[in-house]
């Protein structure tokens, strides 16, 4: 990281305070924590399971699950008919790279990919708080931040795709082609990538960026859709998906369920979720808080005027955030995409999303002690799980009535 420096004072000139390159030190101090913050949630991911890390399994999701769909893409199929199987066709390559790569196994090369990649993520947050108007906090937050999923990061791919949504929002500005198919990448790993498109300035930048993404998507589809059997196989899985107890959905019957309502906990298309009278009414009501949350961005669209270097970041970090927070489920590996979008936000000197950072950041820590950590009272619905989902869910609905607040009057004014 530099700094941008002053001519130093003279002897008829008044004394300012100067910036001056920082010693050896200050730069190694990012890189050093990124490896001891790496380090140890490696320590915590071969410690799986054990006390007092709390509910197990989460590196089983890779060397089962994913070599599972890996062997099948393998063979040219999309896993269709796993009710597991609920993600767009653009994972596929994502989840059989690992598979590909010589001299270690399945698992060993997944952890190390996703090392790699979010290298790749703290270098980019980090070249781009050495421009001008931009800040090294960025690089910071997702350095520092990240670890508090415990070693969650490093089971989930979530990281791979919140590098396409990061390298998307850093690169639009200068070439907005090569954000909208970084952007369209995203999208088709992931879905929620799409949203970094939301913030692009109007004009000729906007028009580029969404007709790249348009383009370069079709033409990533077709090249699946003829590489791989049943791409589309997610949709129907995807569309059975109920309430997860971790939702916001599923922390008011978490609350019925302590005052006598009496639905039960299942393991279903790859979560706990609820069953039991009334859930069908409270997965309905989360899908139309989704499209109020749709309606509610598009009308910003439509009304904002000022846009500032940041508008891009804060819009994306905003929309994420409703889109996570109306769904009927909200995965602790969520709290990955908030913040490496949280992290692109704090790039720049301009964003608004300050105070919504702090809360993310917040959210991140509850989450591990949510899963896995205290899973066991999350997933029974005593006393200390359901005050600890009220107070992650409650941060995160927070978060988002601020940041849209936020980026409301930040382009109005």
């Amino acid at each position: 990281m530099t700094l941008e420096t002053q001519p130093p004072p003279t002897a008829s000139s008044p004394v300012h305070a100067t910036w001056v390159h920082p010693g050896p030190l200050a730069r190694a101090a990012l890189p050093l924590t990124w490896l001891v913050t790496r380090a140890g949630m490696l320590v915590l991911l071969a410690l799986d399971g054990r006390a007092p890390l709390g509910a197990g399994g989460i590196a089983h999701e890779v060397f089962a699950l994913y070599a599972r769909w890996s062997t099948s893409l393998a063979h040219g199929t999309f896993p269709a008919g796993d009710p597991m199987w609920q993600y767009p066709p653009g994972a596929g390559p994502v989840l059989l790279a690992p598979g590909l790569v010589p001299g270690l196994t399945y698992f060993q090369a997944f952890v190390a990919l996703t090392l790699v990649t979010d290298a790749l993520v703290t270098l980019a947050l980090a070249r781009a708080g050495t421009l001008t108007g931009r800040s090294a906090a960025g690089a910071w937050l997702w350095t520092a931040a990240l670890p508090l999923l415990l070693h969650i990061p490093l089971a989930r791919y979530d990281v791979e795709v919140t590098a396409f949504a990061v390298c998307a929002l850093l690169v639009m500005a200068r070439f907005p082609r090569t954000g909208g198919v970084l952007a369209a990448c995203g999208a088709l790993v992931k879905v929620w990538p799409a949203l970094t498109l939301l913030g692009t300035p109007r004009g000729r930048s906007s028009r580029e960026a969404w007709t790249a993404a348009l383009a370069s998507g079709a033409a990533i589809l077709l090249v699946l859709a003829v590489a791989f059997r049943s791409p589309f196989a997610f949709l129907r899985e995807q569309g059975g998906r109920g309430v997860q107890i971790e939702s916001l959905g599923g922390t008011a019957l978490t609350l019925a369920r302590r005052a006598g309502w009496p639905g039960q906990v299942r393991y279903r298309f790859g979560a706990m979720e609820y069953v039991g009278p009334h859930v069908g009414v409270v997965a309905a009501a989360s899908l139309v808080l989704t499209a109020g949350a749709a309606a509610l961005l598009l009308l910003w669209r439509v009304q904002a005027w000022h846009w500032t270097p940041a508008t891009p970041f804060d819009a994306a970090l905003c929309a994420v955030l409703l889109f996570t927070v109306t769904s009927r489920v909200i995965s602790p590996q969520y709290l990955i995409w908030l913040v490496g979008l949280a992290a692109v936000c704090l790039t720049s000197r301009h964003t608004t999303q300050r105070p919504v950072a702090v809360l993310v950041v917040a959210a991140a820590g509850l989450s591990a002690l949510a899963y896995p950590v205290l899973y066991a009272d999350v997933e029974a619905g005593t006393w200390t799980g359901c005050l600890l989902m009220l107070a992650r869910n409650g941060l995160l609905l927070g978060g988002a009535v601020v940041s849209f607040g936020s980026l409301w009057k930040g382009t109005k004014e």
